[in-house]
């Protein structure tokens, strides 16, 4: 299993834990090409070696033009949803911006309808969180059973100059977006801005518990710095990627959680947002999200949207239920979930590369499936039908090898 620890004990900003992940070897090609799609003026990012408080990090320079464009929440999901990313990289965003839109909406006392992002709305505020999840996703850390565990977070004190003028450190919108997520805060020092709105909603979304690192083998590690180098501390956001420990496995040979499943029958629902539905709960925290066919209230057709969540995000995911459904109540109870561990590995298929999920049992695989969406990919970019790359790839799916790939893809 994946595991991912983010350290915001010195604070956190979009582009220090954009550049974190760039430092602990997400694809800056990626985030380059997905960046481009926006249907925004062009944004750049640039990976820079520094040093922050003697320690060596990597900068994510991020270069947008000046823009009189004022966006709405409603516009930014829109640029959000108009661009070509990812499924996952979109929902992530998206979820981001929707706390960020809800956290000004309680700080200025109005419709979230009504708030336009200043700072937060900025280019490079998107390209940081658009950036964030496409980096994310080239790590394979927003897919199901990654385990992402937050430590506590520096916020800062003293007074920073806004939109709205000087106002006091940790700024309204962090407050809320932290106490939202119940997320823990850490004592600080330093007088100054330490962690941004945009860092906060980051953590928040990314976050499926609060803590220590997870118990596990640390594969790669990330420094992310921030732009100023204050004498006062190293001013850098740390991450560390793991595999879970081997001990989490049950005698079975596969992993045993606790989880709370939350159902709610809707029979009044618009089900073009069902899928859109989805894949926010699942980027808010849900380990598993779907919808069942159902027989309503007097013969009218329904669903019963199902969700399989943490206990410390079980909140948080009825409030999003409430919040995006018709559904005036959800039912919950507790749950046991048996699964198997599971890795990814990158195999190539001609002028592409496809990422084939794997399962194990007893150390040994019983289940591999190759992402649809690389798969697409690498037809669109080897000139071949969607369903040979597949056959191939099955083909590997049974031999656990990459011999005969290339023979397979051969034009007949």
């Amino acid at each position: 299993m994946r595991t991912l620890w983010i350290d915001p004990g010195q604070g956190c900003a979009g582009d220090m834990l954009l550049a974190a992940l760039l430092d602990a070897g997400a694809s800056v090609d990626a985030v380059r090409k997905g960046l481009a799609s926006l249907r925004v003026e062009p944004v750049t990012v640039d990976p820079v070696q520094v040093r922050r408080h003697g320690l060596r990090a990597t900068y994510a320079q991020v270069q947008a033009p000046e823009t009189e464009t004022e966006r709405h929440l409603s516009d930014v999901l829109a640029v959000i949803g108009g661009a070509e990313l990812p499924p996952p990289v979109a929902a992530f965003a998206t979820a981001v911006f929707q706390r960020l839109g809800e956290a000004e909406a309680r700080v200025h006392g109005v419709a979230i309808e009504r708030i336009h992002f200043h700072e937060v709305g900025a280019l490079d505020a998107i390209a940081d969180i658009v950036g964030c999840g496409l980096a994310l996703h080239d790590l394979d850390l927003l897919g199901d059973g990654v385990v992402r565990v937050v430590g506590p977070i520096a916020l800062g004190s003293g007074t920073v100059r806004a939109a709205h003028g000087l106002i006091p450190v940790p700024v309204p919108a962090v407050l809320e977006l932290v106490a939202a997520a119940k997320a823990p805060v850490a004592e600080h020092p330093a007088r100054m801005e330490l962690c941004t709105p945009t860092g906060a909603a980051l953590l928040a979304a990314l976050a499926t518990t609060w803590g220590p690192p997870p118990a596990g083998t640390p594969v790669a590690v990330g420094v992310g710095a921030g732009t100023r180098d204050p004498q006062t501390h190293p001013n850098v956001v740390r991450i560390v990627l793991g595999d879970a420990a081997e001990g989490a496995a049950q005698d079975g040979g596969w992993l045993d959680a606790r989880l709370h499943r939350v159902d709610a029958t809707v029979d009044d629902l618009d089900p073009r947002v069902w899928p859109t539905l989805l894949d926010h709960l699942r980027a808010v925290g849900a380990a598993d999200a779907w919808c069942t066919p159902a027989l309503g209230h007097k013969g009218r057709p329904a669903h019963v949207l199902s969700v399989l969540v943490d206990a410390d995000r079980l909140d948080a995911l009825c409030r999003a239920v409430f919040e995006h459904t018709t559904t005036l109540g959800v039912r919950v109870s507790p749950v046991e979930r048996r699964s198997l561990r599971r890795d990814q590995v990158r195999v190539r298929v001609g002028a592409a590369e496809v990422g084939v999920k794997r399962g194990f049992l007893d150390g040994r695989v019983v289940t591999a499936q190759p992402e649809y969406d690389d798969v697409v990919a690498a037809a669109r970019a080897n000139g071949l039908p969607v369903t040979r790359v597949l056959a191939a790839l099955h083909g590997f799916a049974a031999a656990q090898g990459i011999d005969g790939l290339d023979q397979a893809l051969r034009p007949e």
